[in-house]
């Protein structure tokens, strides 16, 4: 059985790491997603020394270039607009779902991937706060590596659903 695990970083450089390490581990770009609000979604921890050409993930959301050391995701980078949120940019499988959801807002878009409509929304308001949120859909042979995964990477109010 497939299951989601959330979990919200405080910048895009640990979700960025965390993804890193979900695909080192074998987890494919078909699995993971990532939402955060279109003006934050450039904020991250790491100098811009640090960084390497097309890592910003605002930047390169708004061209079409690399979600930071994510760009396996590319094929599902979205930016949308959210009523009551705002510009929204999702990578990976959520894009599709919160492009059809757009009514619904996040937490509509998260109800079909298994996620409790109060749960949605409370992940939602963390995406209004500022947050970004990454998500994987895994075999339950693999959502406790997942999980693990997120809090090494310092991902807080990380759950499996």
């Amino acid at each position: 059985m497939r299951k989601t695990v959330l979990g919200v970083f405080e910048n895009t450089s640990q979700a960025e790491r965390a993804v890193d390490d979900l695909q080192r581990q074998g987890f494919n770009k078909e699995e993971i997603s990532i939402v955060a609000r279109e003006s934050t979604a450039g904020r991250g921890s790491r100098s811009r020394d640090d960084m390497e050409a097309g890592q910003d993930i605002s930047g390169g959301i708004a061209t079409g270039g690399a979600i930071g050391g994510v760009a396996g995701l590319l094929a599902g980078v979205g930016a949308l607009a959210i009523p009551g949120i705002g510009p929204v940019v999702a990578a990976g499988p959520i894009a599709a779902a919160l492009s059809g959801a757009v009514t619904g807002g996040i937490a509509g878009g998260l109800i079909d991937w298994g996620i409790p409509e109060d749960v949605g929304q409370r992940f939602e308001q963390r995406v209004r706060e500022g947050k970004i949120v990454a998500m994987v859909r895994a075999d339950d042979t693999k959502i406790n590596e997942a999980a693990d995964i997120f809090r090494r990477r310092g991902a807080r109010e990380v759950e499996t659903h």
